[in-house]
This record gives C-alpha cells, sequence and structure tokens, in this order.
C-alpha cells in the first residue's frame, strides 16, 4: 500500500435428556459417519438443543448456561438449535445495561475490542472473565454424565437491532451483562428483543459459519466472505511504505517499491481529521467539525492516541448527503492517476460522531454503502482493504469489501508485542473470516522475528505483504514464501487455531502452542507458534511469565486441521504423511495419531498434513508439494491416476519451481515434469524428492510404477 501525500486535511419444552444420549456421546470423527441416519432421528436430535428460558435458567440442549436470569429477559427461538435473546426495560434510554444471568464453570472465549479500532481475545471460565466490548463469546460445553470426551459449543453473537448496536460484558457477580447503544441521545428504546444471537453445534467453526451465514439472510446488512469477489492482489506479493518510511515517505522511495498493484490509503473520513470546513476546494462536502464521543465501554478498556488527538483537534465530519460524491470524486481522481484501490482506515470513527446524524447504526450503513458503491463503480477488482473496522457496526454493515486488516498494528520496533500479534489474528478470524479474508498487515522479512510473521502468512490465507525499506530484506525468508512470478502459495480459508487451541492462552499460560490450521487443495497444512513469555495482553493484570519453560511441547495429529476430509477421498487409508519444514522430515500417522512438537519462544515449525492414498490396489501415495516453500501443498493444483493395462503412474499438477516432494510407499520406475524424464531422490522415511526446473511456472509431473 502506497501512502498518499495527502490533500485532505489533517420458550419451548425439550425432549428428556435420556433421548439426547445417545446420539451426543458419538465424537466428531463418529459422526460424520452418521450422516445417512434417518432425517426423523436427525430432526428429533437437533430439536433438544433448542435454547430455552424456564425457572430463571436459559440452557440449551439440557446444559444450563445463565442462572438466576431475570424476568426482563426475553428469548425467542429461531432454528432447532438458536434464539434471539434480549431484554426489556421499564424507561427509555439511548444506552441500556441489562443483566442477563450468571455464567460460572465453563471454557469460555471471548473476542473484545480492547482499543476502540481493534479486538484481542481472552479466556475464561466464568462471567467475571468476560471483558467489556464483548462482541463474539464461545463456550464449550462438556456433559459429566457422558463418557465421549468430545465437547458441544455455544455461540453468542451480539448483532445489530435496529437503530442499536449490542455488547456483551461481564461484572464481579458472574454475571453476563448485555449493552445497547444508539450512539444519539435523541434516538432511543425501553428494549432490544434481538440483541443477541445464540446458537449450538458440535463443531465450532461449523457453528459459526453457520450462524453467519442465517445472520445474513436475516439481518440482510452483510455478506459472508465465500459470497464475495476476491481481489487480485491477495494471490500476489505485495510492498507497503508505512513501515518503510514512516512520514518520511517520498516519490523516489515508491518507485523503488513499485512493480504490480498499487493500492492508496485514505481515510473513511478521507484523512485523519476528515476534511477542512471552511477550505474552498471541500466547501461541497459541506465539512462540520465535531469531537468524538466514545461510548463508555470503549473508555473502560483501552485508550488511542489517535482517538485522543482528535477528540482534542476534532474531525472534520463529511455531511453523509455529500459522502456518495466525495467518495466518487476521491475514487475516480486515483483511477485517473493510475492506481488501482484503496486501503480504507479509521473506519470505527463513527461511532464517536453519531450524535444528531442518526446514530451509530445508521450512519455506518450510509457511509459503508456509499463506500463500497464508488469502489464498484470506480476499481475494477473489488480493490478495497478496510482497516480500524473492528467494531460491529462495521463489520454487520460489509456487504462487499472481501479484506479486513485482522489486528492492531505490526509494531516492528517492539519485540512484546511480536507474539501477540500472531496470536491475536489468529483468534480474531474465528468471527472475521466468516465476513472477510483477515489480512494479517505487513512485516519486515529482515527482522529477528521474521520467520515466525513468514509462516503465520504461509498459513494465514491472507495476502503477504512486506513494508521493508528498499535494499533491506531477507530473500532468504521471501523466497520461501513467494514465486519467481510473484505469486504467493496462499490457503483456501482463513487461519484458525485449531480446537484444542480455542480455550487456552498461548501467549501467558507458560505452557501452550499455538496451533493455526488451513488447507490447500489436496492437503492440510498447520501452523505452530511458540508465543509464551514474550509479551502481556493489555487489558488485563496477569503478567507474562517470564521464567517459563525454555522449550513447550504440544501434541500435533492430522486431526488438528479441520475439513480435511474435503481432500481424502474414497482411497485414503486413514493414514498421513507429516511433512516438517522446519527439520526437513517425513514422517507416518494415522488420523488419531499424534507426535510431540518442542519449541522456544518464538520459533515455529509448519507441517504439511497430506492424505496418504492407494493408488492402483498397490501405491500407498501422498503429494507434499514444493518442500522448500513454508506452505508447501499450496503449490499443488490436482493430482489423479493415469493407468497404462500393466504400467500404472500418479499425475500431479501444481506451479512454480523448486523440489516437488512426496510420500511413497514404493520407489518409482521414473519421473517426468512436463513430459521430460527427470533424476529423482528416493530417502529411506519414503520422501520422494524431484527437482523441478528453475522458470518453470507450472509443471505437469508423472510418476510411474
Amino acid at each position: 500500500m502506497v501512502q498518499p501525500i495527502a490533500a485532505l486535511c489533517s420458550p419451548l419444552s425439550s425432549l428428556p435428556r435420556n433421548a439426547r444420549f445417545c446420539t451426543f456421546a458419538c465424537s466428531h470423527r463418529q459422526s460424520r459417519r452418521l450422516a445417512g441416519a434417518s432425517r426423523a432421528s436427525k430432526t428429533t436430535w437437533k430439536h433438544s438443543m433448542l435454547p430455552v428460558l424456564k425457572e430463571e435458567t436459559l440452557s440449551v440442549d439440557g446444559k444450563d448456561v445463565l442462572t438466576d436470569v431475570p424476568e426482563n429477559v426475553v428469548v425467542t427461538p429461531l432454528t432447532n438449535s438458536s434464539a434471539f435473546v434480549g431484554a426489556t426495560s421499564n424507561v427509555e434510554g439511548s444506552r441500556h445495561v441489562f443483566t442477563l444471568g450468571v455464567i460460572q464453570g465453563i471454557r469460555l472465549l471471548c473476542l473484545f475490542r480492547f482499543k476502540m479500532w481493534w479486538m484481542i481475545p481472552r479466556v475464561g471460565v466464568s462471567g467475571s472473565d468476560i471483558p467489556i466490548e464483548t462482541q463474539m463469546l464461545l463456550l464449550e460445553v462438556r456433559e459429566e454424565s457422558i463418557s465421549s470426551d468430545e465437547p458441544s459449543y455455544i455461540l453468542f453473537l451480539p448483532v445489530l437491532d435496529g437503530k442499536f448496536r449490542s455488547s456483551l460484558q461481564g461484572n464481579l457477580a458472574d454475571e453476563l451483562e448485555l449493552c445497547i447503544e444508539s450512539g444519539d441521545p435523541a434516538i432511543v428504546t425501553s428494549q432490544s428483543r434481538k440483541a443477541v444471537f445464540v446458537n449450538y453445534g458440535e463443531n465450532p467453526f461449523d457453528l459459526m459459519k453457520e450462524s453467519m451465514k442465517f445472520l445474513e439472510k436475516e439481518m440482510g446488512t452483510f455478506a459472508v466472505r465465500e459470497r464475495k469477489q476476491m481481489p487480485a492482489i491477495l494471490d500476489w506479493f505485495g510492498w507497503c511504505t508505512w513501515d518503510a518510511f514512516y512520514q518520511e515517505v517520498n516519490p523516489k522511495g515508491i518507485r523503488q517499491g513499485l512493480k504490480r498493484y498499487v493500492y492508496v490509503w485514505h481515510a473513511l473520513m478521507g484523512y485523519w481529521g476528515g476534511l477542512l470546513p471552511g477550505a474552498e476546494a471541500m466547501k461541497k462536502y459541506n465539512p462540520v467539525l465535531k469531537y468524538p464521543i466514545q461510548s463508555p465501554g470503549n473508555l473502560a478498556n483501552m485508550r488511542d492516541l489517535s482517538l485522543d488527538a482528535m477528540e482534542n483537534y476534532g474531525v472534520g465530519v463529511i455531511d453523509p448527503a455529500t459522502i456518495s460524491q466525495f467518495y466518487d470524486d476521491l475514487h475516480s481522481y486515483l483511477v485517473s492517476q493510475g492506481v488501482d484501490g484503496v486501503k480504507v482506515d479509521v473506519q470505527n470513527i463513527l461511532e464517536t460522531i453519531a450524535t444528531d446524524l442518526g446514530g451509530r447504526v445508521s450512519l455506518s450503513r450510509q457511509f459503508q454503502e456509499a463506500l463500497e458503491k464508488s469502489i464498484a463503480a470506480n476499481f475494477q477488482d473489488n480493490s478495497i482493504i478496510c482497516c480500524m473496522g473492528h467494531g460491529t457496526d462495521s463489520i454487520y454493515h460489509c456487504q462487499r469489501s472481501a479484506i479486513t486488516r485482522a489486528s492492531d498494528d505490526y509494531y516492528p520496533k517492539n519485540p512484546a508485542t511480536q507474539t501477540l500479534h500472531i496470536a491475536a489474528v489468529a483468534y480474531n478470524s474465528i468471527f472475521l473470516g466468516e465476513v472477510v479474508v483477515p489480512d494479517w498487515d505487513m512485516f519486515y522479512s529482515l527482522h529477528d522475528a521474521a520467520e515466525f510473521h513468514a509462516v503465520a502468512r504461509a498459513v494465514g490465507g491472507c495476502p503477504v505483504y512486506v513494508s521493508d525499506k528498499p535494499g533491506n530484506h531477507d530473500f532468504e525468508i521471501l523466497k520461501k514464501l513467494v514465486l519467481p512470478d510473484g505469486s504467493v502459495l496462499r490457503a483456501k480459508y482463513p487461519g484458525r487455531p485449531s480446537r484444542d487451541c480455542l480455550f487456552i492462552d498461548p501467549v501467558m499460560d507458560g505452557k501452550s502452542l499455538l496451533k493455526i490450521w488451513n488447507m490447500n487443495n489436496c492437503t492440510g497444512v498447520l501452523g505452530i507458534f511458540n508465543c509464551q513469555g514474550a509479551g502481556s495482553w493489555p487489558c488485563t493484570d496477569k503478567k507474562v511469565i517470564e521464567d517459563a519453560a525454555p522449550e513447550i511441547s504440544a501434541s500435533v495429529s492430522p486431526s488438528d486441521v479441520e475439513y480435511l476430509e474435503e481432500v481424502t477421498g474414497d482411497s485414503w487409508t486413514r493414514d498421513c504423511a507429516i511433512f516438517s519444514f522446519k527439520t526437513g522430515s517425513v514422517r507416518r500417522l494415522s488420523v488419531e495419531e499424534s507426535m510431540n512438537v518442542t519449541l522456544k519462544v518464538l520459533e515455529c515449525d509448519i507441517l504439511t498434513i497430506s492424505p496418504i492414498k492407494v493408488h492402483n490396489q498397490k501405491v500407498q501415495f501422498a503429494p507434499i508439494g514444493l518442500i522448500d516453500m513454508y506452505n508447501s501443498g499450496g503449490a499443488i493444483r490436482a493430482v489423479d491416476i493415469c493407468s497404462k493395462s500393466s504400467d500404472s503412474g500418479i499425475h500431479i499438477k501444481g506451479r512454480g519451481p523448486g523440489t516437488f516432494g512426496a510420500y511413497s510407499s514404493t520407489r518409482p520406475r521414473s519421473c517426468a515434469v512436463n513430459s521430460e524424464e527427470r533424476e529423482f531422490e528416493f530417502r529411506e522415511d519414503k520422501l520422494l524428492k524431484i527437482r523441478i526446473p528453475a522458470r518453470t511456472s507450472s509443471w505437469d509431473i508423472v510418476i510411474s510404477y
């Protein structure tokens, strides 16, 4: 992204418990085998999940979630597993805080805004652990009376209800509270019956996906990620001028870094301080100086220097009636100068200036619609990256925008934030990743934590760009991320924590590693990170464990990768080849088995997990990909069997030069790349290696046995 030289101024009954035991006791792997069960039994089971409010207790699938629920709390059933939860009051107001009930003794994960712009995660076991401004709450449900060790999950999503925005918070009495607010004293209500969406499921990632799809249809204000046009910039290496130059951005430096797509930065209101009221060129947009007013929820957490400045000096707020014209004028000008897209920052500012402008929800909708309309009209590729917009006002109005920054900034000069950055993006992606492609931000390739960040981008399914000063690069790092043609081996989905990492603290508990999973066309990929002992989460009294173990171990299994069944097929042996980038070794594990990985602080590894399949009833084979790349499996496009009477072979299509690797139970007779026979290496650990010539953009490998 190029920093601009700105011309702008600075209740229903449920079935008895014993009717649910048989199905609930099945593991998630076993439940997949039950997919062919009768529709009648499946419907009965799902009916029993319905959230029920009875005798001051909110229960989901028979599990008591909230106790001591006040009389003014209302539950509106929706699907067989979901409901809206809200509350009513005897008085009207622009902001209400309602008690929903007591929550205790259950593992939970929160995503909350620690600054007005950004979310981070927090884990806990009771209501007092839930921070103010929580925008996603996930609970782990374990039935003590059932022998299965497979938990289920309950999701709370505070949403937008009319002109009011909702959030969750806890208090010292372990009560879960609901906050609703309009952002305008003139916009008042005495109730919000659809403030929180509650849903239940056995797979946390399916639960999140299904919930957001339901809300997409129910609310009609946003679209889920998989229905959006993906900008081409996602698949190409990029360079950002911000950390490269900071305020000393200059044309010569920019020219040194530019090769491909050019995106220019601007704030939602034009610049940080908006437009200058009284400036002749700005009169057509009727800017008015307003002083931001933060909600009590934001003020309870961490202040931000940029917002402090805006509170002191004001923001030149564009007249909402002219915002469409402003965006069109700005973007059409940028296009005329050869710019391909924009990064739009400071998006949450709207919630602080909504007084007398219709309230925060309505104002956000108006600005977001105008912005996305202008992007569609002026740029050809949905070319926008959104930033500083982690408030649900923005998230639930994201109809077209497909990329959003998923964390606070990358701070290369602050060693304590390197681990926080990786963990924050991974956990935030559980929520954000259903609406957009999470952007992991820029990083330095020449830096003590460069590989830590590079591996995170390789597993993140995100755009990859650095902010190196011209000439200050580590090409050994970059060439493991980027192919010679400038493309990147991007994984399919947003990278998210593995299931066994959802309710632990991989930054401050002193004992856990962070595992981030993703999928490619033919393989799974798993990043493992030691984020301990380097930094402390903001907004907590806890401190980092300074005497944390010098090395930490974690159990790793093929089952850590969700949706691996997408690439297994009928010929799968139920074993996987596990290739470690760090050691260059391959190991065979069944899907039920695990192995230990040990890492020091700020160390990482990335594993390619490839299902081993039987080909022609004699060869057991698993492609790994370009083993010199962090996400080796991202190079593989397809794997097929080719047979000729008594002869048989395996056909692999992919892209990029380097060393292709695969697990093979048998030594091949010959290997060919693009119809030309090539020498190969076959190791004792069954790793087959074939060299792909330099300057080979795509390849077709045939391995004959």
